[in-house]
């Protein structure tokens, strides 16, 4: 049995460098490597208190005279879509949901190139390689999984009525995520930009307010809001929410 009470975390922190959100910005990063000696409820309380994970590290903004970033999480049992929301999800409803195991595959690789290319094409994940994908998806000392989104396009149903999932049917979305003991955690998401009329990053958000719903869990997290940033502004449309301060987390506006 691992004795807990001598055990001290490491952290570390990162080099001042321009930020990637708020032009004319400095960013650094408190960060610690999650390693498998690290135990569970270390990893959990983290990434429920303003860290972020990223494979095997996980990070927090540590910027000197900035605090843009704020961590938000979702309030799934107060969340009522409003009538945008329910459209998008009526848009989907030919999508097909499926919880698989963090597992790397070249149909997945394909997909998020295609995603990087058309959104994100000057940023360094342009250079990763199927390798470095496959660290970004499999390498995780916390409880995480994918969701698929596949465009049914032969539903098939068996006696009992399940849908069956057909070769015909096309990966157009995956989200990463990490479950807490309170929620989950959307890590990283990607899709096919050729469907934009689908708000694919949206619907991926409320179809987890949904399953964490079902799973009977209070959470969905966010990531960072960041104040001024155009690119993280979709964030604020998913409330009631919760904003983490220096005194803890705080309804949205309270």
């Amino acid at each position: 049995m691992t004795d807990q009470s001598s055990f001290f975390p490491d952290f570390h922190v990162t080099m001042a460098q321009p930020c990637p959100y708020l032009p004319g910005k400095l960013e650094r990063k408190l960060f610690t490597h999650l390693t498998p000696d690290k135990p569970g409820p270390f990893i959990d309380k983290l990434l429920r208190n303003g860290f972020r994970r990223s494979q095997n590290v996980a990070y927090l903004p540590y910027c000197n005279d900035c605090h843009a970033c704020v961590s938000v999480r979702i309030i799934v049992d107060q969340f009522e879509p409003g009538k945008s929301f329910k459209r998008l999800k009526r848009r989907n409803m030919d999508l097909i949901a499926e919880r698989v195991r963090r597992k790397a595959t070249s149909e997945q690789y394909a997909l998020f190139n295609k995603y990087i290319a058309a959104r994100h094409g000057d940023g360094g994940m342009a250079e990763m390689d199927h390798f470095d994908f496959s660290m970004m998806i499999e390498e995780s000392e916390a409880e995480t999984f994918l969701t698929e989104y596949r465009l049914r396009l032969t539903p098939e149903e068996d006696a009992e009525g399940h849908t069956e999932l057909c070769d015909e049917n096309p990966l157009i979305g995956v989200s990463l995520c990490d479950r807490l003991s309170d929620g989950i955690s959307m890590v990283y998401s990607f899709f096919d930009p050729q469907y934009t009329a689908r708000s694919l990053g949206s619907y991926m958000i409320l179809e987890h307010v949904d399953y964490t719903r079902r799973q009977g869990l209070p959470f969905v997290y966010l990531g960072y809001w960041i104040d001024g940033c155009r690119k993280m502004s979709y964030k604020s449309r998913f409330s009631p929410q919760q904003h983490l301060t220096p005194d803890g987390w705080r309804d949205e506006g309270a």
